[in-house]
């Protein structure tokens, strides 16, 4: 994954960011360049940016946003859905939230969550 680069910019500032705690349903996000982003909790959740979950990706070879992967035979245990319990702003440049699996660590600044945009296009241009 390549180094982020916070240097403020179009592409780095949110004009408008809607949280959907109550519904559950993830985080939309207007780009001042124009861009829009939809972010399912999961998703989030899964691209946790603290250094525990990067580690834990690293080692498991998977990409920020990508789900956990059974080890071959294992059976899937009940999880609830990952649902944020609360959502802060830090500063002018990141969320926190607070995961209902008691997880509150990661930052995720308006750079980081635009380098993992997950819609089509920008999966695109990551490869």
């Amino acid at each position: 994954m390549p180094i982020l680069d916070p240097t403020p910019r179009l592409a780095n500032d949110p004009k408008s960011v809607k949280i959907h705690l109550t519904a559950g349903t993830g985080m939309d996000i207007e780009w001042k360049d124009g861009h829009h982003s939809s972010y399912t909790f999961q998703f989030l959740r899964d691209a946790c940016p603290c250094a525990l979950c990067e580690d834990e990706r690293g080692k498991a070879n998977r990409q920020a946003g990508e789900a956990v992967k059974l080890a071959p035979g294992a059976l899937p245990m009940f999880k609830p859905a990952p649902r944020p319990t609360s959502a802060d702003q830090v500063g002018k440049y990141a969320l926190r939230f607070a995961w209902n699996d008691n997880h509150d660590l990661g930052i995720y600044s308006w750079a980081y969550l635009r380098e993992v945009c997950p819609c089509e296009e920008c999966r695109q241009q990551r490869q």
